[in-house]
C-alpha cells in the first residue's frame, strides 16, 4: 500500500511522455526542443515518485520531494508554455 501513491504519480507522468514522443515525430527544431521540455516533465514527475517511495514514513522526507516535485514541475511546464508561445503561431 505503501507504494501506490507513487505508482499514480509515476502513471500520471506518462502523457507528458507520450506529447514528448508526438512532438518529437516532427523534423523542426522547434518540435524537438518542445519535446525535450515535455521528457523533462515526465522525468520530473518520474523522479518525484522514486524520490516519495524511498522517502517512505518520514514526513520531513516527504515534504521536501513534493516541494521539489511540485517546483521542478511548474517551471519545466512555465518553460513550454514560453516556447510554444515564441513559435510566432507557426503550427
Amino acid at each position: 500500500m505503501e507504494a501506490l501513491v507513487p505508482l499514480v504519480i509515476a502513471m500520471s507522468g506518462m502523457p507528458a511522455l507520450g506529447i514528448a514522443a508526438w512532438y518529437a515525430r516532427a523534423d523542426d527544431a522547434h518540435s524537438r526542443g518542445a519535446a525535450l521540455r515535455w521528457a523533462l516533465v515526465a522525468l520530473a514527475m518520474l523522479g518525484g515518485a522514486i524520490g516519495l517511495y524511498f522517502a517512505g514514513g518520514s514526513t520531513t522526507a516527504v515534504t521536501t520531494v513534493v516541494v521539489a516535485m511540485v517546483v521542478a514541475v511548474n517551471a519545466l511546464l512555465v518553460s513550454v508554455v514560453l516556447h510554444l508561445r515564441r513559435s510566432g503561431g507557426k503550427r
